[in-house]
């Protein structure tokens, strides 16, 4: 942030600059055209500096800024043109640095920072959280202090010097003429506006193609690299506008085959069910290079389904909740996008819905606040009867900052203790919430032998005990189970891998601290697997399940559970015979068979696949042609106002 101030200082002295250096000048055509020269000169240099921010070093930028191959001219040239166009809007030369710069640096500060949590850099949605991103601040303080200190103290100084730079450029930079202002508009509009539509990724652009500008939208990674932060970032906007898949309409809805899917049936003694989502839930035995000691998950390793694919890494917990409970993918859905913030915003068929059909109560339980990730919304558009968060649960034992499991299990045990009739409980864990401070609990029982420095140590023994405590939680929880006469399902699952750091990469499990998101099925499948649980209090647990995506996992619990279902054991159970990972880089089929880059491939997709993604946009974008044929019990639901 100081060096924003320092840059708009510099935009002051150009500013000046070309004044003394304009008034002894008297050709007309000279004079516009050295302003032109200075706006393209500070375009320049924040476009460099955006990158080397956003970057996290000069790794590429010089490449980017020069190579003909590369569209870093074009975005120099877009923010020459929008600088000379906003001085001609606001009457003062070079007063539009004073906007353009906090405009773009501030969000690759940002971006930097999420990389150093997360595995993505910043997209326009990510602005969506900002309440979020407040309620964690006391843990990344906590996490990272004096950065913590120093982002405040530079917020402060840059805020008063921009106020200061706001008062020096108004009464000080050279006031622009009346018909200087028109030209500028004329011929600065036009060309804006042009850019503006070539920012359309989902549409060909010839234009676009002469500038060496490709939108990466499946490789979001790439796609900042080659464009830079500034243009990737703008390509993502448009991305809430959700393109029909080709070859979507009534036709194709209709041809999607009928056979087997019109049953709706379910045992004759109904089970109670428990969904619980572990956050960060992971395996740290996996870490080869160290020895843990005991065992910090017995309970869980002994009783083990399988593995989860999680969509993500270290975050966005509510994509894995969208798969876990409606059945669709995000590999159908923009990259980057949230479909809890920009999707979900009319009633949905998911598991609440289906059990609510069956007579059952259905309740969602999450010990934090419910504005978060928008599930107060969310939770409803899904079908719940009831949101159990912070606000309506009673206080509860702290971990660190987090409510325990512990306490948590013993709330959902409340909850279910006071119901008659059959449930259906879906819960979201908090105390595994990162970043993993030393000394959140006064003692680590789990001893890690192996190179670690202190840091990472201290990182992964905050990790490991929380996992031992989620074990041990869990096992609470079966043992409750086991003395009900009703029979009980508990499934678990981690939501993603936990953001560690360089424990990663100390311990050679991965190159990077975040996983990656382009690789082969064999590297996907470790740095995105979590562990799974399929266990009833009568039949023991559900084995052999192997490795599957969320969106697979209504299948899998109802299938136990003795339900059949158009959609949910129907339609997904033609798809899991053939694919286990419904992912946006790899799809893979049940013999390991990977398929990377299908998503490139539209005319070669499988029709089950291309019927899957129909299904899904015809449910969340559509018209909801297919709702009757494959959830009945929706449809009859809404139909009677409940």
């Amino acid at each position: 942030m100081i060096a924003l101030v320092m840059r708009s200082a510099a935009a002051a002295r150009f500013a000046s600059l070309s004044t003394d250096f304009g008034g002894s000048v008297q050709a007309p055509a000279i004079r516009r055209a050295l302003e032109v020269v200075l706006c393209a000169l500070l375009a320049l240099f924040t476009t460099a500096a955006v990158e080397i921010i956003a970057r996290d070093g000069l790794t590429d930028v010089p490449e980017f800024l020069t190579s003909p191959a590369r569209p870093g001219m074009t975005t120099i040239a877009m923010l020459t043109v929008l600088m000379l166009s906003l001085d001609a809007a606001l009457g003062r030369r070079f007063v539009s640095a004073l906007i353009v710069l906090p405009l773009v640096l501030v969000p690759a500060v940002v971006s930097n920072q999420k990389q150093h949590y997360l595995t993505d850099p910043l997209y326009p949605s990510d602005l969506l959280f900002g309440r979020q991103i407040i309620e964690l601040l006391p843990v990344m303080v906590r996490d990272r202090p004096w950065s913590a200190v120093a982002m405040v103290v530079g917020v402060i100084l840059s805020a008063g010097s921009i106020i200061i730079l706001w008062r020096f450029a108004w009464r000080h930079f050279p006031l622009l003429s009346r018909t200087s202002r028109l030209r500028r508009l004329c011929v600065g509009v036009p060309i804006i506006a042009a850019f503006g539509s070539l920012m359309d990724y989902s549409q060909y652009s010839f234009i676009r193609d002469r500038l060496q500008v490709v939108p990466m939208m499946w490789d979001q990674k790439e796609n900042y690299r080659s464009n830079g932060f500034i243009l990737a970032f703008i390509f993502n906007i448009p991305m809430a506008d959700v393109a029909a898949p080709p070859g979507f309409g009534t036709q194709a809805l209709d041809a999607i085959p009928n056979r087997n899917y019109g049953y709706l049936s379910g045992p004759r003694e109904k089970p109670d069910v428990i969904m619980l989502m572990s956050e960060s839930f992971w395996d740290p035995t996996r870490l080869k290079t160290l020895t843990l000691s005991p065992d910090p998950m017995p309970t869980i390793r002994a009783i083990q389904s399988g593995y989860v694919f999680s969509p993500e890494f270290g975050g966005m917990t509510a994509n894995v909740e969208f798969e876990a409970l409606t059945g669709f993918s995000n590999a159908f859905l923009p990259y980057g996008s949230i479909p809890y913030q920009q999707y979900v915003r009319h009633d949905l068929p998911s598991l609440a819905t289906f059990f609510r059909s069956q007579g059952y109560a259905a309740r969602s339980l999450h010990p934090f606040s419910g504005w978060f990730w928008n599930r107060n919304e969310v939770y409803r558009d899904f079908g719940f009867e009831q949101f159990r968060s912070e606000d309506t649960m009673p206080p509860m034992e702290k971990r660190g900052l987090f409510a325990s499991d512990e306490s948590f299990m013993k709330e959902i045990i409340n909850e279910a203790d006071g119901i008659d009739r059959p449930f259906f409980f879906f819960a979201v864990t908090l105390q595994g919430h990162g970043p993993y401070e030393p000394n959140r609990y006064a003692r680590n029982t789990i001893d890690i032998q192996g190179s670690l420095n202190d840091a990472d140590r201290a990182t992964l023994g905050t990790y490991t005990q929380g996992v031992k405590e989620a074990d041990d939680s869990l096992k609470m929880l079966m043992d409750w189970a086991e003395k009900r006469e009703r029979e009980t399902i508990i499934v678990l699952w981690g939501d993603h891998l936990p953001p560690l750091g360089n424990v990663y990469t100390a311990t050679g499990y991965m190159p990077d601290q975040v996983a990656t998101r382009k690789a082969s099925a064999s590297i996907m499948k470790q740095e995105h697997e979590t562990p799974l649980v399929i266990w009833s209090n009568k039949k023991g647990s559900k084995r052999d399940i192997g490795t599957i995506s969320p969106s697979l996992l209504p299948y899998h619990l109802l299938k136990f559970a003795g339900f059949e279902h158009p959609y949910y054991t129907g339609f997904l159970g033609r798809v899991q015979r053939k694919y286990s990972v419904i992912d946006r880089y790899q799809l893979i089929a049940r013999d390991n068979t990977p398929s990377p880059d299908w998503v490139l491939k539209p005319k070669s997709l499988d029709p089950l696949v291309r019927d899957y993604r129909y299904l899904q946009h015809d449910i969340m974008f559509g018209k909801a042609q297919t709702l009757d044929r494959f959830f009945p019990q929706h449809a009859w639901l809404y139909a009677q106002g409940t």
